[in-house]
């Protein structure tokens, strides 16, 4: 039986109730509830805060009297709220070059190479036009965002007066009394493009309903059916799908191309400066055992001499600068790309010469740099060490005051009794030999 022939019996049977020209009984009717004289009170506060809780409604409604539990109050609130429906959100349009949004997305996509991982989009979408820029990166911070920044510049050919974000911390630091604090480093570029940022309030994501409609567009069209072998593919492919897609599609709101308005809007767009915003990374590292520095888990030359030293380097899209100690550029590589890890890029004149007569003039001519001092001064001989050590050990042993000398005349007594005693041995020897007598035989 089908669900249509089922509702069709039961609105027979409900409108013979009506009609009284049934026998079937009639439904009793349901027994009224302690929150019914509270529901005036709980479609106010559903209508002012939405988002209110159950039990903070609960603690308003005891202090009105209220002698029920949670769990009916619970079930009412659930029904109020299907009932309740937000006001429709108003589509604000602005003028040409007036204003533009920016924001991310982050995405994991599985490329045919790499492997998955995830990537984020950068999207920055003229208010006017509907015209976007896209581009795909393996970061969110900073310095990306600044990179992203000037090159969406200089695809669209210029600058709205404003731009939409949301709270991120690489344009907001901080919220104090209820205002957005910015980050003084994204002040200083904004200053130098001449735009306003504008920070939306926090949970308000139709604030910037254009640049997040285009994520779902990027989404169903962009990304959907194809496959890419690595991130500089995808980049690849999504620079072709903003000039053969995205551009020249008519546009469900404006009903023209974004191309065509653009053409419109690009008049009154902020102009380019004459130079570019510096983004470049400044960073400083110890030159290894190995004559190498690390940046992003590579590895990049350095000339030998300066191994155990602690140098700049100054980091771009797509160069690795290091400086010596006087901030003299010493040597240039090529930066390799944030998704590869572990590569060495090293530069045969960095290392140490292996003739040993080049090696010899190397250490003189950097011995001599060291002054006219290094250059009189001698190594020290075994012999001549401890010439200086025995001194400093004899200083330590005679350090205290030594025993005084004793008069003379303290000995005269050790003299005399020394002569008396050997006068007495002397006369015990001649009396034995007058005892014994001469031909005397001892018995």
């Amino acid at each position: 039986m089908s669900r249509k022939t089922v509702a069709k019996v039961i609105a027979g049977h409900q409108h013979e109730r009506a009609t009284g020209t049934t026998d079937l009984p009639v439904p009793r009717e349901g027994r009224g509830s302690l929150v019914d004289s509270y529901e005036a009170t709980l479609r106010d506060y559903l209508a002012r805060y939405p988002d209110i809780s159950v039990v903070r409604l609960l603690e308003e409604l005891r202090r009105r009297g209220y002698p029920g539990g949670y769990t009916v109050l619970c079930q009412r609130v659930k029904q109020l709220r299907k009932q309740c429906h937000r006001p429709p959100v108003e589509r604000f349009e602005t003028g040409p070059g007036l204003q533009a949004q920016m924001d991310w997305a982050v995405y994991t996509l599985d490329f045919t190479q790499e492997g998955r991982r995830k990537v984020n989009l950068f999207s920055y979408v003229l208010g006017y036009s509907r015209r976007q820029y896209l581009h795909f990166t393996a970061s969110q911070d900073l310095e990306t965002t600044l990179r992203e920044h000037v090159r969406a510049f200089e695809h669209l050919q210029g600058v709205a007066a404003t731009c939409l974000y949301d709270n991120m911390k690489v344009v907001v630091a901080r919220y104090e009394d209820g205002e957005p604090i910015y980050n003084t480093r994204f002040l200083t570029f904004a200053t130098h493009y001449g735009f306003r940022p504008w920070a939306c309030r926090p949970r308000r994501p139709r604030a910037k309903g254009k640049v997040e409609r285009q994520f779902l567009f990027v989404e169903k069209n962009l990304l959907s059916g194809r496959e890419f072998r690595s991130l500089e593919h995808l980049n690849e492919v999504a620079a072709w799908w903003l000039a053969e897609v995205a551009d020249v599609r008519v546009h469900r709101q404006t009903r023209r191309r974004p191309i065509d308005l653009h053409a419109e809007e690009l008049p009154h767009l902020i102009p380019l400066p004459e130079r570019p915003y510096e983004i470049a990374e400044v960073v400083y590292r110890t030159v290894d055992a190995e004559g190498m520095v690390t940046y992003g888990q590579n590895r990049y030359s350095v000339p030998w001499q300066y191994i155990g030293q602690v140098l700049p380097l100054r980091i771009t899209d797509d160069e690795v600068t290091i400086y010596g100690p006087r901030l003299e550029a010493l040597t240039r590589h090529r930066r390799f790309p944030p998704t590869e890890r572990h590569r060495e890029s090293r530069q045969q004149e960095h290392l140490p010469p292996r003739d040993v007569t080049q090696r010899r003039a190397v250490l003189r001519e950097r011995f001599a740099q060291l002054g006219s001092v290094a250059v009189q001064a001698q190594p020290k001989t075994c012999w001549d060490r401890m010439a200086e050590d025995k001194p400093s050990h004899l200083g330590e042993l005679l350090g205290n005051d030594p025993t005084p000398p004793r008069p003379a005349a303290e000995y005269q007594h050790l003299l005399f009794e020394e002569s008396d005693a050997h006068a007495d041995t002397e006369e015990e020897t001649d009396s034995d030999q007058e005892d014994d007598g001469p031909g005397d035989e001892p018995s």
